[in-house]
């Protein structure tokens, strides 16, 4: 594997460069950099949240050939673009793929499996997911799909964001339990056109706002907020906090605790660990640059991909972990997303048994001194008591490097 990669997209990274040069301050850094020439194949979902504009930003401004370059690599980034993140497990276990991007659910079967790889940070988190249905639907509350046919992404976050609010709205997380049959859509964009024959769906945001025009209304959020075509127990309309979510063990995140995380190989870590190295570098450069600059003006980066005008954009990036906490480090909550998701997960027989804490730390071992290093090169931002802060909207904690210091867990 190494840094061998199947294709090439010189034309792919022309065009993005250009997309994220243009925007938010001048062009990429251009020219060959001296040093040992390695190529890097990097998996990523540009369709999902925040990973998408970070993504785009480093692409533009070169930002991981930079720091690579520092480090005495004349690197080239093979970009690869996927539609979700199960086939980038697929290639990442057969040596296709040196770095990807993995939400809760393939992670936690990427573990079951002992694939070898490890989690490097967080590429995005707190996705808002909502249940949709038509703008001429009598589904108007959680209570109304008792019966009826619903479509998301089957064994993975969407699916598990739709058995949380069952489990807290109806009491029980079984869709079967309440006459709910399933269907498996295995796009985001599928699921937010809410297709012929469903009576609802499981769709995420950015899908979701570019699905509104083709008449695809919200009824409940991730967060335990409802949405316009709400109409039940609580009240009727938009931002109503649902008392049920005070339940979960994740609120204030909402439901759902969601994160996705970016995955490196361990051959990477182990054979080039100053790669890795360079892209907590270059990733942190562009979350902190992007939280920063107005969310209409991130959004537009990856318009191509997200199809959103800049006043929707700007609600996708609102919404964004990293870019709320202006870092990327993972933390003690976050690996308490893959820990409870193995609860809930094992309960729904995707995976046999519930991970231990252990098994769940032992995928943050190999780069926690990496993540430690960058941490320490820029500056020790934010303060170690920023992570533990509970004044925020987010489940946080201390951060890898610090995971003697995490609670133990059963």
């Amino acid at each position: 594997m190494t840094g061998r990669s199947m294709l090439t997209r010189r034309h792919w990274l022309r065009r993005t460069a250009a997309l994220a040069g243009g925007a938010l301050g001048g062009a990429g850094i251009s020219g060959a950099q001296s040093g040992r020439p390695f190529t890097l194949s990097f998996g990523w979902i540009p369709w999902a949240a925040g990973n998408s504009p970070t993504t785009q930003y480093m692409i533009g401004k070169k930002l991981f050939e930079k720091y690579a370059a520092e480090f005495g690599y004349d690197l080239t980034v093979d970009y690869r673009t996927y539609p979700t993140a199960a086939p980038q497990v697929d290639a990442l276990a057969n040596g296709q793929l040196d770095m990807a991007m993995w939400g809760n659910t393939p992670t936690l079967r990427a573990i079951v499996a002992q694939h070898p790889f490890s989690l490097v940070s967080v590429a995005e988190g707190r996705l808002r997911f909502l249940l949709c249905t038509r703008k001429d639907s009598p589904i108007r509350k959680v209570q109304d799909l008792k019966g009826k046919v619903v479509g998301t992404l089957l064994g993975a976050d969407p699916y598990n964001v739709l058995t949380q609010i069952l489990r807290y709205e109806l009491g029980n997380p079984d869709p079967a339990a309440h006459g709910i049959r399933m269907v498996h859509l295995p796009t985001l964009g599928e699921a937010a056109q809410v297709p012929s024959g469903l009576d609802a769906t499981l769709a995420v945001y950015p899908a979701f706002l570019s699905a509104q025009a083709t008449g695809t209304v919200a009824i409940v959020n991730s967060y335990g907020y409802t949405e316009a075509h709400y109409d039940g127990p609580a009240g009727k309309g938009a931002g109503i906090l649902l008392p049920s979510v005070k339940h979960s063990p994740f609120y204030p995140d909402g439901y759902y605790l969601h994160r996705s995380f970016r995955v490196v190989h361990n051959n990477l870590v182990e054979k080039h660990p100053n790669l890795v190295l360079a892209f907590l570098l270059a990733q942190q450069e562009a979350v902190s640059v992007l939280s920063e600059a107005d969310p209409a003006a991130v959004s537009q980066l990856v318009k191509p991909f997200w199809g959103l005008s800049p006043t929707d954009g700007a609600k996708v990036v609102r919404d964004e972990v990293v870019f709320r906490r202006g870092w990327a480090w993972s933390t003690e909550g976050d690996a308490l997303a893959l820990f409870a998701t193995s609860k809930m997960i094992a309960g729904a027989k995707i995976i046999a048994q519930p991970l231990s804490w252990a098994q769940v730390k032992s995928v943050f071992v190999r780069t926690a001194p990496l993540a430690r290093q960058a941490y320490d090169r820029l500056g020790a931002k934010p303060a170690i008591a920023e992570f533990q802060s509970a004044k925020v909207g987010d489940l946080r904690g201390l951060p890898s490097w610090e995971m003697s210091r995490w609670k133990d867990r059963t």
